[in-house]
């Protein structure tokens, strides 16, 4: 089978790109930097050069594809600029969209985020029934995500279409691939240390290679307008960094602070020009913890131990990007 990979240099459409290898597909990998390899420039794909802005690009990348693995969207960062960055990312989910239509796509898995999930409340697990209440986080990122996946499942509702469109929602990412970097580095970075403090908090972490196995699995059979959480472990943040102290042989001394005080801090620093704190701790009031449950069930999604994926996870941050 013919797929295309639509943000093949990043993290998870690079975890993506190599399972669809190792399934026996014919990977057609979309970049937007022509000689830009991500972490997957020693895999078999075929390379084509493709943005989200440009329809034709797109509708090239996707030809004669069967399934286009959507892995490429806007990581709006802004929260002064919610509008702005909402109207870009809903373009580019149409941009999306048309082109797979125009290509004969028959089907689209969007990689979406828990951002669009709603607060489950005390002692309960999140789960695919809840939705974000726009407005919510003043966030672009979850303004901008919660557009996105309801732009998709109105696709794959739309009777006019034979488009189908299966929608994954990953956690918190981790593990060997990630390239830029993005989520991997709090293992690197508590590895190293320099995480003197943390708060009470509850996150779920998943490994990219689990996470990139399931996308595989909804491209066969996932259920067209349907979202999967794609999760792996809920973790407090003490858990996470103890884990990855345990890894390393090494326990780092660090404090434990208030909500209360991470709060009036991240306000503090949201009133100041020029500065701001990373969207996902800006909104760590939304973390909870979540269920996995559809996606083992109707896809067999499945959860490596998060000891594996902390020492895979240093493993490769030392032997390919040497930092």
């Amino acid at each position: 089978m013919q797929v295309t990979v639509l943000g093949a240099t990043g993290f998870i459409g690079g975890q993506i790109a190599r399972a669809a290898v190792a399934r026996g597909w014919r990977v057609r990998a979309a970049r937007r930097h022509a000689g830009a390899l991500g972490a997957i420039g020693d895999a078999p794909v075929e390379w084509v050069e493709a943005n989200l802005a440009d329809e034709t690009s797109l509708a090239r990348a996707m030809r004669e594809s069967e399934v286009v693995f959507h892995a490429a969207a806007s990581y709006p960062q802004d929260f002064r600029n919610i509008a702005r960055a909402v109207a870009q990312a809903s373009q580019e989910m149409e941009r999306v969209l048309r082109s797979a239509r125009q290509a004969g796509v028959r089907r689209l898995v969007y990689t979406s985020s828990l951002t669009t999930l709603g607060l489950a409340g005390p002692g309960r697990l999140a789960d695919e029934s809840l939705f974000y209440t726009p407005g919510a986080a003043r966030s672009a990122y979850f303004e901008a995500k919660y557009d996105m996946e309801q732009i998709a499942l109105r696709a794959a509702a739309d009777p006019q279409t034979a488009l189908e469109v299966v929608v994954l929602l990953p956690s918190a990412v981790f593990g060997p691939g990630d390239v830029k970097p993005t989520t991997s580095v709090v293992i690197r970075d508590a590895a190293r240390g320099r995480y003197p403090f943390y708060f009470d908090a509850i996150i779920n972490a998943v490994d990219g290679r689990d996470v990139a196995w399931t996308h595989i699995a909804a491209a066969e059979r996932g259920r067209s307008g349907e979202r999967y959480i794609v999760g792996g472990h809920n973790l407090t943040l003490r858990q996470l960094l103890d884990t990855v102290d345990a890894i390393v042989g090494r326990r780092h001394r660090r404090v434990r602070v208030s909500r209360r005080l991470v709060r009036a801090l991240i306000g503090l620093t949201d009133r100041l020009p020029f500065t701001h704190v990373p969207e996902n701790f800006r909104t760590f009031e939304f973390w909870q913890p979540v269920s996995s449950r559809k996606a083992q069930t109707e896809l067999g999604h499945t959860i490596r131990p998060f000891e594996e994926t902390v020492r895979d996870t240093l493993m490769w941050f030392q032997e390919t990007l040497r930092t």
